[in-house]
Parts: structure tokens; sequence; C-alpha cells
């Protein structure tokens, strides 16, 4: 009887102090999962990013308030234009570059934009593998939208698995912020972009 209640004591002890720990550890992991998380990193304008399935190098911003690239603005919109040269990197043609920028500190009426080739007007085209293309990404606003004198642009990336977790298929998963680059913002159409 004893050893019984010797044991007892025992396996409370050690049941205890496995608590204690379990309850320090998760104390420890709260914590640093309440820190802060890193902001993306500030690129540098002008320079190409491998951002996963796409190279991407912006070029330049601005205010369109008439027709560009072949999106057309319904009456008393303008939009913000974003010109970049994009890359595809894989080996099959691919066009799933609308979330690839996103303008930050702007209230968007849809945050979907409307892409076009600049070379031509197509809208939403296919990228071949490895061939450059100068893409608009056009986001229509209201005509009294204050848009500022510069603004970021995140950039999301990708990664690839070779296999999934779900149906063991290769593909791009897991889409997360790979930095920002901040372009000065000029206002009024440019030239050449009305086709």
């Amino acid at each position: 009887m004893f050893k019984t209640a010797r044991s007892k004591v025992q396996t409370w002890i050690t049941a205890g102090a496995g608590t204690i720990a379990a309850l320090f550890v998760a104390g420890l992991m709260g914590a640093f999962g309440a820190l802060p998380a890193h902001a993306p990193p500030q690129l540098p304008p002008g320079t190409a990013v491998d951002a996963g399935r796409w190279r991407v190098q912006p070029v330049r911003a601005y205010v369109s308030h008439a027709r560009v690239h072949g999106v057309l603005l319904k009456p008393g919109q303008k939009a913000l234009v974003l010109e970049a040269d994009m890359t595809n990197r894989t080996a099959q043609s691919d066009k799933a570059y609308f979330d690839v920028f996103k303008p930050d500190g702007i209230a968007l009426p849809d945050p979907m934009p409307m892409i076009a080739l600049t070379r031509d007007a197509t809208l939403t085209p296919e990228l071949h593998p490895g061939m450059t293309e100068r893409m608009a990404y056009v986001w229509p606003l209201a005509g009294d939208a204050v848009v500022p004198a510069s603004v970021s642009f995140g950039i999301t990336t990708e990664m690839f698995k070779p296999r999934d977790n779900l149906y063991g298929m290769p593909g791009w998963f897991n889409p997360y912020r790979l930095g920002t680059v901040t372009l000065p913002v000029a206002d009024g159409q440019a030239q050449g972009t009305g086709s």
C-alpha cells in the first residue's frame, strides 16, 4: 500500500512538472507569436525582381483620365496605372499575374486590376515562357479619388512545390509579399497610352 501511494505521488509530481513545462513552452510560443512581423523589404525601383513564376520590373506609374491601353473608363472615372516588364519564368504559358502587384494606401473600388499588353492593348493575355512583355495594370478610381505623389506597390510571390500536400501535384502555392517598390506617380495620360 505504501508503494502504491508513493507511485501515485511520483505520478502527480511528474504530471505536474510536465504540465508546468507545457504551459511554459506554450507561453513562450504565444509571446513570440505576438511579436510584430518583419515588414517586407523596400525594393529599389527600376530593378528586375524574381517573384516566383514571374520576373518583374516596375517601370512607371501614372494617373490616366481617359482610355488607357484599351481599358475604357466610365464617365467621371480616372485610373491608376502601373507599367511593368514581366517575364514568365515557367515552362508553360500563363496569366496568373493578377495578384502580383497591389497599390498600398489607396482605397480601390475593385482590388482586381484590368491588365493589358502595352504594345497592342490585348487584355489579359497569356505570357509565354522566357518572353518579356510590358504590361499595364489599370485600377479604375473615382474621379475625385486622391492619388499621392508616390505610391508603394506590394509585390506578391509564390513558392513552387513539386508535390502539393493535398493532391500530390506540382504547382505554385503559399503567396506572400516579397517586398514593396515605391514609384512617383505622374498625372495625366502618358503619350501613346490611348490605344
